[in-house]
């Protein structure tokens, strides 16, 4: 039942945010610090970081390289995110000491660059797939809705490494993960799937990790910050 999981970290201008209708908020927890934060995530046994810039994300300019790099110093892999949609926020986003980058939904509809971006950079990408339903839905700075199904017969014939499977609707909310779409994206594509929204405890982790085992990760969010969950108990469990 081996399940990585990778512990979020959303940052916006240098500190601990979240998501919310008005914009970014304050997360006050670890003291608003994205390398506490990552220092008790390693403590309590994550081997990966999801970080996220939310600066990135909203602007489409990298605000907090330095964090990745000061995470990515303390000897974890990170897995770097915030709306990423061109060769050179990935560059910058690898150079800055992430193992792996995630290319943003809104990139998909460029489907050279998408392909060009796939092919130089091999292992080190994964391209998110925010669905909603039927349709793939990017939460990012730009990019505009596909169909979920046509999009994924043309990645499948590309030469994606993984996928990060984020139901758009369940993030942040606590309400479960979508078995059902992460399953389908395992089973149709054959590649590797990380799953990442609505994940409340262990019990939904060890339901994603009974999908099988093109089901590699999971990350986990504010199940951590404010929902409860112990990381080392549940890494415990899933080993």
């Amino acid at each position: 039942m081996t399940l990585e999981l990778l512990p979020a970290i959303d940052v916006a201008g240098g500190r601990l945010s979240r998501f919310a209708p008005s914009g970014t908020e304050p997360v006050e927890a670890f003291g608003g610090d994205p390398l506490e934060a990552a220092r008790a995530f390693v403590a309590a046994g994550a081997a990966w970081l999801h970080v996220v810039d939310m600066d990135l994300a909203q602007t489409g300019q990298a605000g907090n390289l330095e964090v990745v790099s000061a995470i990515a110093d303390l000897g974890v892999r990170v897995q770097a995110s915030g709306g990423v949609t061109s060769g050179s926020q990935v560059d910058a986003l690898l150079s800055a000491g992430a193992t792996r980058v995630v290319l943003g939904s809104a990139a998909l509809g460029y489907r050279d660059a998408t392909q060009e971006l796939v092919e130089r950079t091999g292992d080190a990408l994964v391209v998110a797939i925010e669905a909603e339903g039927p349709t793939i839905r990017p939460r990012g700075r730009g990019g505009r809705e596909l169909p979920l199904w046509e999009t994924l017969q043309w990645l499948g014939q590309i030469r994606v490494a993984r996928f990060l499977f984020v139901e758009v609707g369940r993030v942040g909310g606590l309400e479960g993960p979508d078995l059902d779409g992460i399953w389908a994206l395992a089973t149709h594509t054959g590649r590797p799937v990380i799953a990442s929204g609505g994940i409340r405890g262990v019990e939904d982790l060890r339901a994603i990790a009974d999908l099988g085992p093109s089901v590699e990760g999971a990350v986990i969010g504010r199940a951590l910050y404010d929902g409860g969950l112990d990381l080392s108990a549940a890494v415990a469990a899933l080993a």
